[in-house]
């Protein structure tokens, strides 16, 4: 291991990135960390969620090429690497009951297969520590489900030569740390929602926590806190540079930036898999590794 410490961000969408774990990621990379984002699919599929840009001919036409330079834009912003998987966004099926995925989306690969191309990935960038979603995806859209299962099959796989070989995958390399992204974790959500109504502003997260009561499901367990206000500005700025899905004027942006840093100065993550020593409740991606590096 060498004095470098790397961590990799693995997400499904362009646009994820900047909305999961931003502001941790400035952090790091102004501490001299080696930030890698990978980016599964190219968000083919992704609807147009800026009204200003709704009904624009050249981008509904050329989507694609519209999200990758909004990627560019968003990584330059937040000073990663950044590398595409390749595989073909799935969309997010809508209706009861949900119609079929379509034929070649990332949604319907082969878990192992799919798996491999992050191995290389990992066994090429080593970053000590990997991020990415839950089993629920954060929410169920099909393709961040996929980016969970083939993460947790490459944590493992990129330290594997029978299964993956190093002829073809790389020389093999094991990752210490892999953590879900929890940055929309129902303490957050309430604390914010309490200190807008108690400044006698409105709040955007009423119908968030109306949806969540009415529907049963765990809570995480929030291990990790990290303490990264002084890079919400950048994580701000990072999301509005995905054009197409971010409304500057939208409900993203209605907590004053003050109230932000005061109330819940943080992003968290829940530690899924670790193979050293780390005490609980954590402020370091790193914390059991910095001391060993």
């Amino acid at each position: 291991m060498t004095d470098q410490l790397r961590l990799m961000a693995v997400h499904a969408h362009p646009d994820d990135e900047s909305s999961k774990g931003a502001a941790t990621m400035a952090k790091y990379v102004s501490e001299g960390v080696d930030v890698l984002v990978v980016t599964c699919t190219g968000g083919e599929r992704g609807s147009i969620l800026n009204p200003k840009l709704q009904g624009d001919t050249y981008i509904e036409e050329h989507i694609h090429e519209v999200r990758k330079k909004e990627m560019d834009e968003a990584r330059e912003i937040l000073g990663v690497k950044q590398e595409w998987l390749g595989f073909v966004d799935s969309g997010l099926p809508e209706g009861d009951p949900l119609p079929p995925l379509p034929e070649g989306c990332f949604g319907l690969e082969d878990v192992d297969k799919a798996a491999g191309e992050l191995v290389k990935q990992i066994r090429s960038f080593r970053p000590q520590v990997i991020t990415t979603y839950d089993e629920n995806g954060g929410y169920p859209h099909p393709d961040h489900i996929m980016t969970h299962k083939i993460t947790m099959v490459a944590f493992e796989g990129a330290a594997d030569a029978e299964k993956y070989p190093e002829s073809e995958f790389g020389p093999v390399f094991q990752s210490l740390k892999l953590y879900y992204n929890q940055g929309f974790n129902r303490p957050r959500t309430e604390a914010l929602h309490q200190a807008m109504l108690d400044r006698g502003l409105e709040s955007p997260y009423g119908d968030w926590l109306k949806r969540w009561s009415e529907i049963q499901r765990d809570e995480r367990t929030l291990t990790t806190h990290i303490p990264c206000a002084d890079f919400f500005e950048i994580r701000d700025k990072a999301l509005i540079a995905h054009a197409t899905q971010i409304d500057p004027d939208g409900g993203w942006f209605r907590v004053p930036m003050e109230l932000q840093k005061e109330v819940w100065p943080t992003e968290e993550y829940e530690l899924a898999k670790s193979l050293v020593d780390t005490s609980l409740p954590e402020d370091d991606l790193f914390a059991g590794i910095r001391d060993n590096a």
